[in-house]
């Protein structure tokens, strides 16, 4: 990647922060105990509060939720985590651990039984693998319905489960059972040095690549999975996607490229030539990129998780995968969207081809061998009748082309040519997704739930405009896992509306939405654009697309604009706008002071404007050194005569704008504030509140009566009330301390007053301070 693409990267995904907000920030963030307060999440730790999880298997059929740990299996109701849950104990030998020890790896962290395959077998079994310290193994395991005699026990083992299990719990591997078939892509050996996209049968025959860098080099494993091209079973594919290095990187550097391959299920090997070897096996690389001026690409190039979205038509899910870069210079992430048909449309197109290790990769452009090579033995590619039943009978011609080109030329790239989300920079690092097709009143939208290594999970909307831009919106960023901690593993439940998530320690059921917490107004509800919510004409609640026609006129969503002005004009009485908090605040001149304002939603832009008197409009305040916009609030510095006035505070989200935070400021005049405190020593404990006099109750009224004609009467009584509270009372307990004592700084929090801290009076000329730089807020 190059600085000018990185620098133009960070600049647009900055310009994302527009003048109607930035919807890159969540509107709304939930902590652990929140999400507990409210009862939308439950963690289960195990019996022994360490289970460090593997591997996750949700199985509907079955109602339940299965989990692969260190030694350990578990059975969790999918309704209810944390209740009625049973447990496998499955550790390994005591020769296993001992011969692993004896090789050299570290008792504690590796010679256990790590359980990372785990498939749901027939209707009464599971097949599940471990690495049985560094000698993996494999078992059935029996299991029922939870509400038809729930069972769940290990059965006797079905033998080794070398080229089933990686032997290293570190190492990557991505599975999938078809037809009691296993198909994984794993690291064969002891040493982590042979990766292998293997097959393994009941029967003692397996099918795996050849031992060659064009098919494989180095790759790291993520997802597998079979995806019928058609209605005929013989034509069947699995596909692997996984990151490997590149095999001509380009200026001596280690490139990384993110590729998908398949294989055909029944591919059984060829007769003379890859024997007992893929004879189908192709892959072509995976583009996820941004394109910037000049036609420079910044390109996410490792793969972090791959999500299968079903749609109606089961032979063309939506596949979304999750990239980061591998770059040096900025740490950024990517979602993008794949269709099937674009996947298939590269598999059909032209092979890459290499003449010799001097040449560019370019097009094969020679006569290719019949049957297609990497096109299984099926009645959509062979006429019924035909010669080529199996891939044993396929030519050694077509399997010597598919060995020296198993690389496609043209890339896959994603739907509209680039990512649906994009993050750049992030505090923490993104590692899952699970993804939602959600039903709104305008339309479909796909819902993004993506972890992190901190345990926190973002929900995320993807919204394409008429115009053919694309919006992304965090709804939410929820923190999952009380102390942070990677998510490695995420199911989704859209029966149950329920999110799964896995950390090594724990497991996670959280509800993927609570509609409520968005607020109790119809503005609220609208500018959350989450689909799952609308409001009902009481509250925001779960939007049902097929309610009862009755209660559809009284439902209110927009999640492709938040129109707020549109959805919720008729309630302008209601709820709809809220009226905004008022407050009186006095400040110094000379003194600096803070107009604190908090908006509720941390996408709106936040504007403040000013009226200086009853007579004169509001006017927009301008910003500069001595004015300054913060998080907090509006900041002015060397407070003027002239910054009287009544401020606004306003937030403006999708167009709509209203006033959060209404503030009156008056500027005190120093001479007067001088005419009270610069008097002679003699003087000073008649002027000073009652800790420093001598039990002059009368003298403390005095004073307070004095700084009242400046501020005026209308709180006198509030603030007599707290004056005699907070200071005569501290007078009583240290009457004996002397004049020239200090004063110490108390924070003065009341009902009528709040002010800033009050400053130490020092007779020391290095320590000096003005008292009369005060700031009271009425």
């Amino acid at each position: 990647m190059s600085l000018l693409g990185t620098v133009w990267l960070l600049l647009a995904l900055k310009l994302q922060s527009s003048s109607t907000g930035d919807t890159s920030h969540p509107r709304l963030r939930l902590s652990y105990k929140e999400l507990q307060e409210l009862n939308r999440t439950r963690v289960f730790y195990g019996s022994q509060g360490m289970i460090e999880i593997q591997t996750m298997l949700m199985d509907e059929y079955r109602e339940q939720l299965f989990l692969g740990g260190r030694d350990l299996l578990c059975s969790l109701k999918l309704d209810h985590i944390t209740e009625d849950y049973r447990e496998i104990y499955w550790p390994s030998t005591e020769s296993q651990t001992e011969s692993c020890q004896l090789k050299g790896r570290d008792s504690m962290s590796e010679c256990a039984n790590f359980v990372r395959v785990l498939h749901s077998f027939n209707r009464s079994h599971l097949l599940a693998c471990g690495t049985g310290a560094f000698d993996p193994v494999c078992s059935f395991i029996r299991v029922g319905r939870w509400t038809k005699g729930r069972s769940f026990t290990l059965e006797s083992q079905v033998g080794r489960g070398r080229n089933k299990c990686p032997y290293d719990p570190c190492t990557s591997c991505a599975s999938t059972l078809v037809g009691g078939q296993l198909y994984i892509g794993l690291y064969t050996d002891f040493f982590g040095e042979d990766p292998a996209i293997f097959r393994s049968s009941n029967s003692h025959s397996t099918t795996r690549t050849e031992q060659d860098d064009r098919l494989l080099n180095g790759p790291k494993f993520i997802a597998a999975q079979m995806i019928a091209d058609n209605d005929d079973r013989n034509d069947d594919k699995v596909y692997f996607f996984f990151t490997e290095k590149a095999l001509a990187p380009e200026g001596g550097d280690v490139a990384i490229h993110s590729c998908v391959a398949r294989v055909c299920a029944n591919d059984i090997g060829g007769q003379r030539v890859l024997v007992n070897k893929w004879s189908t096996l192709i892959k072509a690389r995976l583009i996820c990129s941004v394109m910037g001026p000049n036609g420079i690409e910044t390109h996410f190039d490792e793969m972090e998780d791959v999500f299968l979205l079903q749609t109606r038509d089961h032979r063309n899910p939506d596949v979304y995968i999750l990239f980061t870069t591998t770059s040096n210079i900025f740490q950024g992430y990517a979602v993008c969207l794949y269709h099937m048909s674009t996947i298939r449309e590269v598999f059909n197109g032209p092979y890459a081809h290499k003449a010799s290790p001097e040449y560019h990769w370019g097009p094969y452009e020679g006569k290719v061998p019949y049957p297609r090579p990497g096109s299984c033995a099926s009645q959509i590619n062979v006429p019924p009748g035909g010669k080529y039943r199996t891939t044993k009978d396929y030519p050694d011609d077509v399997l010597r082309f598919v060995r020296s080109h198993p690389m496609m030329y043209q890339h896959v790239h994603p739907v509209h040519n680039r990512p649906v989300f994009l993050r750049s920079n992030g505090q923490h690092k993104l590692k899952h997704i699970v993804v939602d097709r959600v039903d709104a009143e305008d339309g479909q939208y796909d819902v993004l739930f993506i972890g992190t290594d901190a345990g926190e999970l973002l929900k995320t909307v993807v919204i394409y405009k008429e115009t053919g831009i694309m919006e992304e919106v965090v709804l939410e960023e929820l923190q999952i896992f009380k102390v942070p901690t990677p998510i490695i593993s995420m199911e989704i439940s859209i029966k149950r509306q329920n999110l799964y998530i896995a950390s090594k320690s724990a497991i996670a059921q959280v509800k993927i939405h609570q509609c409520s917490m968005y607020g109790s107004a119809c503005m609220d509800c609208c500018l959350a654009r989450d689909p799952y919510c609308a409001w009902d004409g009481a509250t925001c609640t779960r939007y049902y697309p097929y309610a009862a026609t009755m209660k559809r006129r009284f439902r209110r969503q927009d999640i492709r604009h938040g129109d707020v002005a549109r959805q919720c004009f008729d309630l302008q009485n209601d709820e709809a706008v809220l009226m905004p908090e008022e407050r009186h605040l006095y400040g110094i001149e000379g003194n600096s002071t803070l107009l604190e304002c908090t908006v509720r939603s941390p996408q709106a832009l936040v504007l403040w404007f000013v009226e200086r008197s009853p007579n004169t409009g509001q006017e927009e305040v301008k910003t500069d050194d001595r004015v300054i916009q913060t998080d907090l609030g509006l900041l002015l510095l060397n407070l003027h005569r002239r910054d009287t006035g009544t401020y606004f505070c306003k937030s403006r989200e999708h167009g709509f704008e209203q006033a959060v935070t209404k503030i009156k400021l008056d500027i005190l005049q120093e001479e007067q504030i001088d005419r009270i405190f610069d008097k002679n020593d003699e003087e000073l404990p008649d002027k000073l509140p009652c800790v420093l006099q001598s039990g002059n109750q009368q003298g403390a009224r005095l004073w307070y009566k004095e700084f009242l004609q400046l501020i005026g009467y209308s709180n006198f009584q509030q603030v007599e009330e707290y004056c005699q509270k907070m200071w005569c009372p501290e007078r009583r307990r240290k009457k004996s301390r002397a004049a020239g004592s200090k004063w110490k700084y108390s924070k003065l929090q009341g009902k009528g007053v709040k002010g800033r801290a009050q400053p130490e009076l020092r007779r020391s000329p290095r320590h000096t301070v003005d008292t009369r730089r005060q700031q009271i807020t009425i």
